[in-house]
């Protein structure tokens, strides 16, 4: 997997209550940092063994950094706890060119929507936006004004007086009814949403039920959607087979396929483990995948010719791995 060293310029608190944090990244000496576009995310390494996403949410036409922002999370799976406890300014840290599974899409109007730190890639997005000089209104709910994770960035950005910011202790949260941006469906408006799970699903149905069509509505997880229920999907064993090698593999129900692969001693790309970040979908020239990613389109799920190894199975008895 390709990285990149980059310097940690610098880190500064987003919020008043010190659970969320802005970490400013830039190219070591003698080195450059790829562009991006709005809704890219980075793989981060804070750690051996340890890789984590975050969007990028600085402008795409900002030269020479990327800004994450990250919620410290202490029952999360480690990568906030160990940016937290290892990174400090002028550290060096090891990082992905950034990917971009959640591009803007064309569209005369675009609403970015946002719960708590999923703010991050409509941060971006708004920012390219407004660079284009396009039609946008973007909204951003939070439990409180002290939790807003760069609430002061959206106040004095250039974009800030359309901005619409939402408190749920005050009332308005999306469960007291969502703004008409969402609810009158517009032909040609493309709504961007990304947040935690609870936010995510109710927007989406509220704003399906108000009339918008599926192609209007664009998402992004921080976490998979919560697992299918008992007996839905039941992981069966299988067995992958390198093409380059004819080895076979045995996959027992209770591991996932990048997991028996790297303990083989195969190289596999992987970031986030959990099917949403799109490091890992490898090519399957035979057998038929048991989709469980967020990664995939429809189209590309029915077409079976790729796997998402960190989290999806197999339908038949062998696949075949494109590796």
């Amino acid at each position: 997997m390709k990285t990149l060293d980059v310097i940690v310029h610098a880190i500064s608190p987003a919020g008043t209550t010190g659970t969320s944090r802005s970490y400013e990244l830039r190219a070591a000496a003698g080195s450059t940092l790829p562009p991006f576009e709005a809704g890219a995310h980075i793989d981060v390494h804070p750690g051996p063994s340890l890789v984590r996403p975050y969007s990028l949410c600085n402008s795409p036409q900002d030269k020479g950094r990327y800004l994450i922002c990250v919620r410290h999370d202490d029952a999360g799976r480690g990568g906030s706890r160990a940016l937290r406890r290892d990174l400090t300014a002028g550290g060096r840290l090891r990082i992905s060119p950034p990917r971009n599974h959640s591009p803007l899409v064309a569209a005369e109007r675009h609403v970015p929507f946002a719960g708590g730190i999923g703010i991050t890639p409509p941060l971006s997005m708004a920012e390219a936006l407004a660079a284009r000089g396009a039609s946008f209104v973007p909204h951003h709910y939070t439990s409180s004004a002290a939790e807003a994770p760069p609430l002061e960035r959206l106040r004095t950005s250039a974009f800030a007086e359309r901005t619409v910011i939402h408190h749920s202790d005050q009332g308005d949260s999306v469960r007291a009814g969502l703004p008409a941006e969402l609810l009158v469906p517009e032909a040609d408006t493309a709504v961007h949403v990304c947040g935690p799970d609870g936010f995510m699903p109710h927007v989406v149905t509220e704003a399906t039920a108000a009339g918008r069509q599926p192609g209007q509505l664009h998402t992004e997880r921080f976490a998979p959607a919560a697992p299918p229920a008992a007996g839905d999907e039941v992981a069966t064993e299988s067995t992958v087979r390198i093409a380059s090698t004819g080895i076979g593999h045995p996959v027992p129900a209770d591991r996932t396929i990048a997991d028996v692969l790297t303990a083989h001693g195969v190289e596999v790309e992987l970031s986030c483990e959990q099917g949403i970040c799109g490091a890992c979908p490898t090519p399957v020239p035979d057998g038929e995948p048991d989709h469980r990613d967020e990664v995939q389109t429809p189209d590309e799920r029915a077409a079976g010719d790729r796997i998402t190894i960190c989290c999806s199975r197999a339908r038949t008895p062998e696949l075949l791995l494109g590796l």
